[in-house]
């Protein structure tokens, strides 16, 4: 179920018209932009196509790194034991109806994996998403990024920061995010990887990690 949006007070204005005019010229301008983007883009740069604009992010730090890597490790590994679909990260472009983002971790389930090929470049909306903080995404995450996720179906939702070294966890809930956790310790459990349950020291400890690995691969 997705959130309704009121549009009564544009529907209602005397200058419909000319704002429709107006979005339809700035989304026409938007997808000629997208597709130079596509064209555009390499492998060596992280991008994304958000709000009609090219954003390329600076090299993260080594504790936003650490902790996206530790979490990958537990995820892909725990995903793959059980079949349970697939996990991709840092450059898996995922395709929104209006921005295009790369998501430090996301998980697809096996029904949304299905159609991938090697060649596979344009990745669907994710079921789960994790985003890593840093000083120049952190607007993202909590802005544009949050309310993309809500409104186009991801389903469960971490924003996790490594310099407070703590998670958030959102879930999806009739087409809205509700907060379920935030925590720098005990254990969060995902609500779409079935069975996912980790300490919150195992994304940022990498000996509470590997103890976390041979637990979950037993």
């Amino acid at each position: 179920m997705t959130a309704t949006l009121d549009l009564s007070p544009i529907l209602k204005s005397p200058r419909l018209p000319d704002i429709t005019a107006t979005l339809v010229n700035r989304l026409r301008d938007e997808t000629e932009r997208r597709e130079r983007f596509y064209d555009e883009m390499s492998d060596d740069q992280k991008v994304e196509f958000i709000e009609g604009e090219v954003i390329v992010h600076s090299p993260a730090r080594n504790r936003h790194l650490c902790a996206q890597l530790e979490l990958v490790a537990l995820l892909k590994y725990f995903v793959n034991h059980h079949q349970l679909g697939e996990v991709r990260h840092e450059k898996c472009l995922c395709v929104f109806p209006r921005n295009d983002y790369e998501p430090d971790v996301v998980f697809f389930s096996r029904e949304n994996a299905a159609a991938f090929t090697p060649d596979t470049m344009k990745f669907p909306v994710p079921d789960f998403v994790v985003e890593v903080l840093s000083p120049t995404t952190e607007k993202y995450d909590r802005g544009v990024k949050f309310e993309d996720y809500e409104a186009h179906g991801v389903r469960e939702y971490w924003i996790v920061d490594a310099e407070a070294e703590s998670v958030e966890q959102y879930v999806l809930e009739e087409g809205a995010f509700r907060l379920l956790l935030k925590s720098g310790s005990g254990d969060i459990e995902s609500r779409v990887v079935t069975g996912f349950r980790i300490p919150i020291r195992a994304i940022f400890d990498s000996a509470t990690n590997l103890e976390t690995l041979r637990r979950l691969l037993a």
